[in-house]
């Protein structure tokens, strides 16, 4: 949605497509047996221990994983420069760090644009709106989790999750319950979301340019994503409670250029997508131009704050960009797009930093290949796939995703349908299983936490044995 590990994934942006090239360019060495693996197992699984135990040790969950990323390349590069290969372990680690550029460049355009729309009251509005309607607390569990679901089969996960993390927490801030519970929800309907749409998650991005399966037949997989996202939730529906949040006044002001910053994220997230289907070139390059229109946006907004005449008042009052009887310092307050930059949740991104590096050398000391053996030698496909799924929940779909690919298995297309949509959704069964998760970890500052998601593993498993059922009742004649 960061092991799949959060980070995941994403995004169409990972370490993966640069490391196809890594590998195309470099023999690497086999050192699962070497004590450079063992070591870089250790400390790889130590420090991912901290990192899950954050809440507990109050230790930043970035400190130990940069760190392991650190020393598990340290050990590698001993190794290749004592045997006169120091190059390509140089040009591996770099093929993975260009791969964390492109989803930190992705993210920060995405973080950029929420914490520029919350300066300028939108999710203030949108919480007001909903609160206005009369919705139960149960209602806004479903309308989150509904609206999650359908906008991450457009959006990254991640970027769904903190948009509608920031909207929950707004509408449930004196209810803990319901914040935690709507998160879970949400975690695991973006990453259903994103599992039946050929740009919907790194996972089936992979297979969709890798040819395995047809760009329409992606969405065959809507019906089980429908089934892993809707069973957990009516399970957890009864555990929301039944009460109504508290009315509300009269609506925040949204701060001159909100509408407008709304619809150039949009753009953003359309420029993004036409940069990779049309133009072959990474997301991020298209989220770096749309970082340019609302650096325009932010100079306009700046240059224009004192102009307040009487047909700029009626303009906006008809479009109803602001309220033209709010006094004039609180509409036009400037605004500075590094201010929003600056607000990044940079614990989170180091995080991911440390974990993309680390499984990269990992892969690149052999494990992810033998990994991938074991699965698909010998056993069957559809108990491999499930296995996963499962192991997304620990490992990047992406990263996992590319290992079954390099092992070209002779399945069947249901087969890869199975494992696009296991490694899609495996992610829900743990907070760190996903770019959302993981997000949300970050945004909620402990009221969503990884041991409150873990209480409904055997609710979101539910629904991962679901969705398998369903593909293969509706979807038999792939097989």
């Amino acid at each position: 949605m960061l092991a799949r590990l959060p980070l995941f994934l994403l995004l169409s942006l990972s370490p993966l497509i640069a490391w196809a090239d890594a590998e195309a360019t470099t023999q690497a060495l086999n050192l699962t047996h070497h004590w450079v693996g063992y070591a870089a197992l250790g400390v790889f699984a130590f420090a991912y221990f901290l990192a899950m135990t954050e809440e507990v040790t109050e230790l930043n969950k970035s400190k130990p994983m940069v760190l392991a990323a650190s020393l598990i390349w340290a050990f590698i590069g001993s190794i290749y420069v004592s045997g006169g290969m120091g190059e390509q372990a140089g040009h591996a680690f770099r093929a993975c760090l260009e791969g964390y550029a492109e989803l930190f460049l992705f993210i920060m355009v995405s973080m950029a644009y929420l914490n520029a729309m919350e300066d300028r009251g939108v999710f203030d509005n949108l919480r007001v709106w909903l609160l206005s309607k009369g919705f139960s607390y149960r209602k806004l569990f479903w309308i989150t989790g509904i609206m999650s679901f359908f906008m991450s089969s457009i959006c990254n996960n991640l970027t769904t999750a903190l948009l509608m993390g920031a909207v929950i927490l707004a509408m449930g801030k004196d209810n803990r319950r319901f914040v935690t519970l709507a998160c879970v929800n949400v975690v695991v309907a973006t990453n259903a979301g994103g599992s039946f749409s050929p740009f919907g998650d790194i996972t089936t991005l992979l297979v969709w340019q890798s040819g395995f399966v047809p760009f329409v037949d992606f969405y065959s997989l809507f019906l089980p994503a429908v089934v892993n996202f809707a069973l957990p939730a009516m399970i957890m529906h009864f555990w929301i409670p039944k009460q109504q949040p508290a009315a509300v006044g009269k609506a925040p002001v949204m701060k001159r250029g909100a509408v407008a910053m709304i619809i150039l994220f949009l753009l953003t997230i359309v420029t993004a997508v036409c940069f990779e289907n049309l133009l072959k070139l990474p997301p991020a390059a298209g989220m770096l131009a749309g970082l340019t229109y609302l650096k325009f946006l932010g100079f306009y907004l700046q240059k224009t704050s004192r102009k307040d005449s009487n047909k700029i008042n009626e303009f906006a009052h008809v479009y109803k960009l602001y309220d033209v009887d709010t006094p004039t310092e609180n509409r036009n307050q400037n605004f500075d797009v590094f201010k929003s930059v600056a607000a990044l949740e940079w614990d989170t991104l180091l995080f991911f930093y440390g974990v993309m590096i680390s499984v990269g050398g990992l892969s690149f000391i052999g494990y992810l290949t033998l990994a991938s053996d074991v699965l698909y030698v010998g056993m069957d496909p559809t108990i491999a796939n499930i296995i996963v799924g499962i192991l997304s929940a620990f490992i990047d779909n992406g990263t996992i995703m590319f290992a079954v690919l390099t092992m070209h298995p002779e399945i069947s297309q249901g087969q890869w349908l199975l494992v696009t949509l296991t490694a899609g959704v495996g992610g829900s069964l743990l907070a760190i299983g996903s770019a959302a998760g993981v997000g949300l970890m970050g945004q909620m500052k402990g009221i969503y936490t990884f041991s409150a998601h873990l209480k409904w593993m055997p609710v979101i498993m539910l629904g991962y044995i679901g969705s398998i059922a369903v593909h293969f009742l509706i979807n038999g004649r792939y097989f």
